[in-house]
């Protein structure tokens, strides 16, 4: 008999919560069958057993969170049964107040539970004697105590003032969180902005649009192209900084992040190889990678390994920002709403397409002069378009 355990992803993934089983109690399996899908911080991952069997018992219902290491299901040979592994019993020492000082842990009432979620059950207020145990052998886990505290729903819909919706934050939502405080801790953030002339690039766009009918050909691959030329110039913004090293690492490669909104928040896949593309190929590339992340099946191979990331703020109207970097890369450019404006030309004020460009950077890596050096060849690359 095997107990499968979730296994370490990668991405410094640590739990997940069950999407989907794909397979039941009393199935067989061969090996590598994906049996559940666990939804991640980062993505909606399959799970394949290692060996083919009997799917004996399962240990968790869809729903429920499990953590890297925790059994999943439990495997056997044809005809096998499952047999629950009965836990061995341990002296702890505890301090009851008298001279002897020594009871058995499964003394108490016995209840099979870590000193941890006996903690957290008094914290709550929550009889252990009342609660089954979905841990290995029947053991009580966390979830388990803060799941049996859901029962009571009075006191979650509304607080002193008025009724209010509790939204869970975990998932995708406490992903972003994390990685916005370590951003926050770990780089020093200066945004510089600027506006760029794109009448040439929206006539352009406009031009390729109906040359090429089959696909959804927005301004995110050109200005993608310019960013390359941009960087190329000015290569200490398409870095990241090893503080163990002491040393500024520049890339020579060019793969950029490019966020995309989804109901759970902004997850920000990376088009690899970005510069060797062209822009139908880069449209294409990122209708693909935008449609896997909506619907959570991005590989998580797809959300690593940028050098830079580009936000459009545009796309919901938005002008300027101040996006926040996607550590540890050096910078990140928004781009904003092209709008019709007044602009002095050749002596005369005439109507232009303008850009709006919004860059945070790390201050520890790059200075703000070689900033605006930056933004002065983009502007430059996208009004004479200057990445073709």
């Amino acid at each position: 008999m095997l107990e499968f355990k979730f296994p370490d992803v990668g991405e410094g993934i640590t739990e997940g919560e069950i999407v989907k089983w794909k397979v039941k109690e009393g199935d067989t399996v061969k090996e590598h069958d994906i049996i559940v899908n666990i939804e991640t911080d980062k993505a909606i991952v399959e799970i394949p057993v290692p060996k083919g069997g009997k799917i004996l018992k399962i240990f968790h219902k869809e729903g429920e969170t499990v953590k890297v290491g925790e059994v999943l299901v439990t495997i056997g040979e044809k005809g096998e049964g499952y047999k629950e592994t009965k836990p061995v019993k341990k002296e702890v020492k505890r301090d009851t107040g008298s001279v002897v000082g020594v009871i058995k842990e499964e003394e108490e009432k016995g209840i099979l539970a870590t000193p941890s979620t006996r903690k957290i059950a008094k914290e709550l207020n929550v009889d252990l004697a009342n609660i089954h145990g979905t841990g290995p052998g029947g053991r009580i886990t966390d979830e388990d105590v803060v799941n049996s505290t859901k029962k009571n729903l009075v006191k979650k819909k509304y607080d002193l003032y008025g009724y209010v919706d509790r939204i869970q934050f975990k998932g995708v939502r406490r992903s972003i969180s994390k990685n916005l405080l370590e951003s926050a801790s770990k780089t020093v953030r200066v945004t510089a902005t600027e506006d760029a002339d794109a009448t040439k690039l929206f006539e352009l766009r406009e031009k390729e649009k109906a040359k090429f009918k089959d696909v959804h050909l927005t301004f995110l691959p050109y200005i993608i192209k310019a960013v390359v030329a941009a960087l190329k110039i000015h290569p200490t913004l398409n870095s990241s900084l090893n503080e163990e090293e002491g040393e500024i690492i520049a890339k020579k490669y060019y793969n950029f992040g490019v966020a995309v909104d989804t109901e759970d928040g902004l997850i920000v896949p990376v088009l690899k190889g970005v510069d060797q593309k062209s822009i139908v190929q880069l449209a294409k590339e990122m209708e693909v990678l935008a449609e896997k992340t909506r619907g959570r099946k991005i590989d998580l191979a797809d959300l690593k390994g940028g050098t830079f990331t580009i936000t459009n703020v545009g796309t919901y109207g938005g002008i300027y920002s101040t996006p926040i970097i996607n550590y540890p890369e050096a910078a990140i450019l928004a781009t904003g709403k092209i709008t019709d404006k007044p602009c002095v030309v050749g002596g005369k004020i005439v109507v232009r397409k303008v850009l709006p460009l919004s860059l945070t950077f790390d201050h520890r890596i790059v200075d703000g002069a070689e900033v605006a050096k930056f933004m002065t060849t983009l502007k430059d690359k996208i009004e004479k378009l200057g990445f073709l």
